[in-house]
């Protein structure tokens, strides 16, 4: 619970019983991933309860994020079964059915024809193959195999270098917006996203209810990172297709810049895909693996996440158990405070509330405070308190689960569910008493509080107080 670093973790067919999900709890997962592109409503609604029943077994708030699928573009079939194309030789994409075979296949997006350009690229089947586009003829894409190897039915195409006009929600994803919303989601996570209009099209479809977690998996929403990440409530570095669509040597400078902007910002960012990639079907990871949750530790992520080693995987518990351990391992180490510190910038345009979190910062930086507490509706004070990466678990203590909720995602904090402050004297009470309650006070050492007074008020902070339980 005292980690700052949070874990999700994602739910398949390796880890959705009741049982299961309680043991990756005690494990230390924050936060459940239901991925959409997999399983029934009625499969996510199974583990959704499951994960509500953990929650209580736990004592602790825990989030949900709903992952929506986004477009899914994949070329047409090989009747006579998979054709090997080989680097140098011409290769065509045809709008209209055809059987696949070593000269065309079907890509059955009419978007793309209308996109694609000489000099643009097709990546087919995660990358693995490459192909230039030479011209685009009526319905039929003329490329250069540039990168050859075997094509087999429906494999997936990537453009990284085309905007296609497309929307980032498909009629599938209404759906499960739709079911997020009723089933009591505390994230929604957007795929697909290739500029802000995608963002602002989902937050009109959901409100504010839920959270926007904004998945920058192509490099034109790197291109547009400022403007996303603003709308966005949180971010993932979704490296699994940001891999695809850029070179390698790019992937790491790409996530340092996000996480980077997301700190700056104030929003949760998550980093994701093949952390612990050989615990799929390993019981241990590589030490290559291990050093890669340390980087995102050290730059200061809210979270890191697990996903196929989750949820298909062997070794489930023994995954998170391990991120745990290298998360708490970074944190504790000498140079923690100093590697992180290197990216802390101050709020553009500060209010109150980051004046007073970064005063919190300081205090804690001189006084052996045990704890930061804020009392929180919206959950907007412990964002910015978070922001500044205190020196101390930061206990966020909000009237609202829901919000309780969605602040399991976010860096240091320890979400509290329990009655706002009635005053000042009330507020001292009820710090002290969570607290203890959570092993957080210590019997002659300080506390600090950030609050609004007057009480209830959201993103009306303005007090900060220091206590002796």
């Amino acid at each position: 619970m005292l980690r700052n670093t949070k874990i999700l973790a994602t739910l398949g067919p390796a880890s959705s019983s009741p049982q299961q999900i309680l043991a990756l709890a005690r494990a230390g997962v924050n936060v459940f991933r239901l991925n959409m592109s997999h399983g029934s409503h009625d499969d996510h609604r199974a583990r959704l309860a499951a994960i509500r029943a953990a929650e209580t077994a736990m004592g602790r708030p825990i989030g949900v994020l709903v992952d929506l699928q986004g477009p899914k573009l994949r070329i047409g079939t090989f009747p006579q079964g998979p054709v090997t194309v080989r680097t140098g030789q011409p290769y065509r994409f045809v709008l209209d059915q055809v059987d696949g075979d070593a000269e065309q296949v079907t890509l059955p997006h009419p978007e793309a024809f209308a996109a694609l350009e000489h000099g643009h690229h097709i990546l087919v089947n995660d990358g693995k193959l490459s192909f230039h586009v030479e011209r685009v003829q009526d319905r039929v894409i003329h490329t250069t195999v540039a990168v050859g190897g075997e094509l087999s039915d429906r494999k997936g195409f990537n453009l990284p270098q085309t905007i296609l006009p497309l929307s980032a929600i498909t009629p599938k994803d209404r759906k499960d917006a739709e079911f997020a919303l009723q089933e009591g989601a505390d994230w929604i996570a957007l795929s697909f996203v290739q500029t802000a209009e995608d963002v602002r099209e989902l937050r009109q479809m959901i409100g504010n209810s839920v959270g926007i977690v904004v998945k920058i998996e192509k490099p034109s929403a790197v291109d547009q990172l400022d403007e996303i990440a603003e709308l966005a409530d949180a971010v993932m570095v979704a490296r699994g297709d940001l891999g695809v669509e850029l070179p390698p040597e790019d992937v790491p400078v790409v996530q340092r810049r996000i996480v980077h902007q997301c700190r700056h910002l104030g929003r949760p960012v998550i980093v994701a895909t093949q952390m612990l990639e050989s615990m799929i079907s390993a019981p241990t990871p590589t030490r290559a693996e291990a050093n890669d949750v340390a980087t995102a530790v050290y730059e200061g992520a809210d979270a890191v996440m697990l996903s196929a080693e989750t949820a298909a995987g062997a070794f489930p518990v023994e995954a998170v158990q391990i991120m745990d351990r290298v998360i708490r391992r970074v944190e504790g180490a000498p140079d923690y405070r100093r590697v992180m510190a290197l990216d802390y910038s101050a709020a553009e345009a500060p209010g109150q509330a980051d004046a007073i979190a970064a005063c919190v910062r300081k205090v804690a930086s001189i006084l052996p405070v045990t704890v930061s507490a804020a009392f929180t509706t919206s959950g907007s004070t412990c964002l910015r308190l978070a922001r500044e990466r205190p020196h101390t678990p930061i206990m966020g203590i909000s009237p609202r689960l829901d919000t309780a909720r969605r602040l399991t995602l976010v860096w240091g904090v320890v979400a509290y569910n329990g009655p706002d402050a009635e005053n000042l004297e009330d507020m001292v009470v009820k710090t002290t008493f969570c607290a203890t309650k959570l092993g957080l006070a210590e019997q002659g050492k300080p506390m600090v509080i950030i609050a609004g007074v007057p009480f209830g008020t959201p993103g009306a902070t303005n007090l900060l107080r220091i206590v002796y339980p």
